[in-house]
């Protein structure tokens, strides 16, 4: 049974959509207590455990973390996939047993519970952790900071998830984004980058067998406040992964399956047939670009202006009693040539209404764009979005 196979039958079904907090994860801690070591390496602003997982007891080790930003839960769904497949040792057992000896790896599965239980980015002091490196001001970057400190880690994945406005030159999403954080103003390829971009490159060639086109290269602009970046600045690689959007993957189920096949990749546990030497190869993923949005409505007219004009929306991510509500916000109003949208619609010039009104205001929440004349004709229903 090859990655792929086991994943489609295997993933961890308990973890499922955008939401998740301490409450999904503390159940599985009880699962594989028995199999990991499972400790407590901190605590967050309003007192919830942050727990680390330690597998395996090779030489080289890794440290990854996940949820550092509360709402970016991909990468959590996607740990907890590998963990249930190093768990099985009837499957591939050759692989699993390869990893246990070369690998030891320590993962805080989820960083920001405060804000992962709020669903939002900032953790409970409204303080962005991926800015906290300097100060340790937050009980979360000290935990970070300690545990970073007591592993020694040979390698750190740094794991979160973009939003859906990313996309690559060629009109393509941004489902899976990497980097290998600068450690200093210069961006200076050093020693510790090259193994990182050596590692993405080698990951990317193998990605592109699934979502050819798709993978992009995030900007390394030197930030010593985020944690990335000072973690490189201490001669250790890291990788920066993002999981993006896939085409109508709002709940990001197709995307973490992609992060686990890049974490089988850095592993050991799923090797490519061919394999990249050299770092120059990682400068040939493309950059991202923001030039996404959720949805765009072309070539209509508005407000009887004579000149025809797009109009673009992107979803707000809400929690609503435990679930996550995508709501329609109207962005963008102009002919947006240079943006693409994950759902386009042509409206071959036709006068429309926003909710009924002829005049449309930026940051309007939409429930239906209709066309003037036949009401019944919607370009936009917000029903028709339920994820």
């Amino acid at each position: 049974m090859n990655i792929e196979d086991w994943f489609s039958d295997n993933f961890e079904s308990k973890l499922r959509g955008r939401y998740l907090n301490l409450d999904h994860l503390r159940p599985l801690y009880k699962t594989y207590e028995s199999q990991f070591q499972i400790s407590q390496v901190g605590i967050s602003e309003l007192g919830e455990e942050i727990s680390l997982v330690k597998i395996g007891s090779g030489p080289f080790k890794i440290f990854a973390w996940s949820q550092m930003h509360g709402n970016e839960t991909t990468s959590t769904k996607a740990l907890f996939d590998l963990f249930k497949f190093l768990s099985k040792t009837d499957d591939l057992n050759q692989q699993i047993r390869r990893f246990y000896k070369k690998f030891t790896l320590y993962v805080i599965p989820m960083l920001n519970p405060d804000g992962a239980r709020s669903y939002t980015r900032n953790n409970a002091n409204d303080v962005d952790l991926n800015r906290d490196a300097q100060n340790l001001s937050q009980t979360e970057s000290l935990a970070l900071f300690k545990t970073f400190k007591m592993i020694q880690p040979d390698l750190c994945l740094n794991l979160h998830g973009q939003r859906s406005i990313f996309g690559l030159a060629t009109g393509k999403p941004a489902t899976v984004s990497f980097l290998s954080p600068s450690s200093d103003s210069k961006r200076t390829v050093t020693p510790s980058r090259k193994k990182g971009m050596k590692m993405i490159a080698r990951v990317n060639n193998y990605l592109e067998n699934h979502i050819r086109g798709q993978i992009g290269r995030y900007d390394d602009t030197f930030n010593e406040h985020c944690f990335g970046d000072f973690f490189q600045m201490n001669a250790v690689p890291v990788i920066l992964v993002e999981a993006g959007h896939a085409s109508n993957d709002y709940l990001r189920e197709q995307t973490r399956k992609y992060l686990f096949y890049s974490f089988s990749v850095l592993l050991g546990l799923n090797s490519p047939k061919v394999d990249l030497l050299s770092y120059k190869d990682y400068f040939k993923i493309p950059e991202n670009k923001k030039n996404y949005y959720d949805y765009i409505l072309r070539n209509v007219f508005i407000n009887d202006l004579e000149k025809e004009t797009s109009l673009a929306i992107q979803f707000k991510e809400t929690l609503v009693k435990g679930t996550i509500k995508f709501i329609p916000i109207l962005t963008a109003v102009g002919d947006l040539n240079d943006k693409f949208g994950h759902k386009e619609i042509d409206g071959s010039f036709a006068k429309v209404l926003v909710n009924s009104q002829q005049n449309i205001e930026i940051g309007s929440v939409i429930s239906v764009i209709s066309n003037k004349k036949q009401k019944s004709l919607k370009y936009f229903d917000k029903n028709c979005f339920e994820f």
